[in-house]
């Protein structure tokens, strides 16, 4: 016989004075209180609120839920600007006052450091840039709805089963110049009835937006090839918002500029007289500013010297490893990714820059095995994904710098790894602070200097 399905519970609202924030921005709502069965995680509150809310989904040992009404509102609640906001899964704060997000950002952060038994020596003021039109990447969706009679273009819902019918967006981001400058969010209407007006409307489920310092990019990915007036009509359209059209018929490596001989986008870093391009699918920072004023911070807390050489891990397309060269002897880049190691090496030629090298390998792949290049170092970064850099650091004397700044988009694998580096390799975690790449979600990014 098969197992029958478990039936969803009949939920009725109820109220509640609400607890802290979960890793996802939630209020938590503790189980036993006025015969709580299970903790709740609410949607949409702030810590201290008097709320009513209401149960929607299991999530293992807890339940999901969304607030219904705030019968009393924290101080630090504020007025959502967006008219998406609490259906669009793009932004999850946007109902707390900025100050008050990164205060809890900078809490996640140190209560990460406690649960492995570090903490710094001193904690660094938070990094901010822009509260509004920040985000120079973003992955739309697009699906024709026959019944609203146009296709649906944004970010997933909070339901992610479904795409926010969005008309504009208050974080998407453009270049400083050209039609799109004064509002960027006006440009997902204009991408709705765009593909709407497409023979593939019902074929073209994803749009990536891209933007450099002066240029923007769409890539479309198409199911099936547009026609010769498909063709007509997105060359009219980027003419119109002067933008670049990629189209990607399938994976990564099929994806082509509509108009031949013009790939690249652009950022610059002021400071160090350096230039970097990028393809429109690369990775790149999100927030320019913040990333600006991160790179900033990297080369004041490493302490450069002119005769310093410099081991940047996980160094991408030489994002930092170009304003670190023009303060050091040299500096190594190491990256997994062959097109971005490619990328990373035009940059420095583009930039007429010669102290700088990089090399193609797998990090996560018998890190104790490596001989470092041109070692030994006089200071070492890391920018690692979410996973950290674990075997890099069970490894570390192989390195042995005396300076290490870890820059981290996870804060709990940053605290796994700082353990690691104070505990085994004679580190102490001399400073930590977080970067609010991310405003208006509870994504933590943070810096951390070790010194010995």
């Amino acid at each position: 016989m098969g197992r029958r399905r478990r039936r969803k519970p009949k939920w009725v609202p109820e109220r509640a004075i609400v607890g802290e924030l979960d890793r996802r921005g939630r209020a938590v709502v503790a189980a036993g209180e006025d015969g709580r069965p299970r903790e709740a995680h609410v949607d949409g509150a702030l810590p201290g609120e008097s709320i009513e809310y209401l149960r929607c989904d299991r999530e293992g040992p807890v339940d999901a839920a969304r607030t219904l009404e705030v019968l009393e509102p924290a101080p630090d609640r504020v007025a959502a600007r967006c008219p998406h906001y609490g259906v669009c899964g793009g932004c999850s704060l946007m109902h707390m006052d900025p100050d008050a997000q990164v205060a809890f950002k900078q809490a996640t952060l140190l209560a990460d450091f406690a649960s492995h038994g570090v903490e710094p020596e001193r904690v660094l003021p938070a990094l901010r840039g822009p509260t509004w039109r920040y985000r120079r990447r973003a992955r739309l969706g697009a699906k024709l709805v026959p019944g609203k009679g146009k296709v649906v273009v944004g970010f997933r819902e909070k339901d992610r089963r479904f795409i926010a019918d969005l008309s504009t967006c208050e974080i998407l981001a453009g270049p400083a110049q050209g039609p799109l400058a004064d509002d960027p969010g006006r440009l997902i209407s204009a991408l709705s009835e765009l593909i709407g007006s497409l023979s593939i409307a019902a074929r073209t489920p994803q749009i990536e937006v891209s933007a450099g310092d002066r240029e923007l990019a769409l890539v479309l990915r198409v199911l099936d090839p547009p026609s010769a007036e498909d063709l007509d009509r997105l060359r009219a359209f980027a003419a119109q918002y002067e933008l670049r059209i990629f189209l990607q018929p399938k994976g990564l490596d099929t994806v082509a500029p509509l108009e031949t001989g013009r790939e690249l986008l652009h950022y610059g870093l002021p400071d160090f007289e350096v230039e970097l391009g990028f393809r429109p699918t690369d990775f790149v920072q999100i927030n320019a500013p913040l990333n600006r004023a991160m790179i900033a911070r990297v080369v004041e807390l490493l302490e450069l010297e002119a005769d310093h050489r410099v081991l940047d891990l996980f160094c991408g397309l030489g994002n930092f490893s170009l304003a670190l060269a023009r303060r050091a002897a040299q500096v190594v880049g190491v990256e997994g990714d062959a097109a971005l190691v490619e990328r990373a090496q035009a940059n420095a030629a583009a930039n007429a820059m010669t102290n700088l090298s990089f090399e193609q390998r797998d990090l996560y792949k018998e890190p104790g095995a490596f001989e470092w290049p041109g070692g030994p170092f006089d200071r070492v970064l890391l920018d690692p994904p979410r996973s950290g850099a674990a075997g890099i650091v069970e490894h570390f004397e192989a390195i042995a710098a005396p300076r290490v700044v870890y820059v981290a988009c996870s804060p709990e694998t940053l605290a796994r790894d700082a353990a690691t580096l104070c505990s085994r390799h004679g580190y102490r975690l001399a400073a930590a602070g977080v970067m609010d790449m991310f405003p208006h979600t509870a994504h933590v990014e943070s810096i951390a200097l070790f010194e010995r």
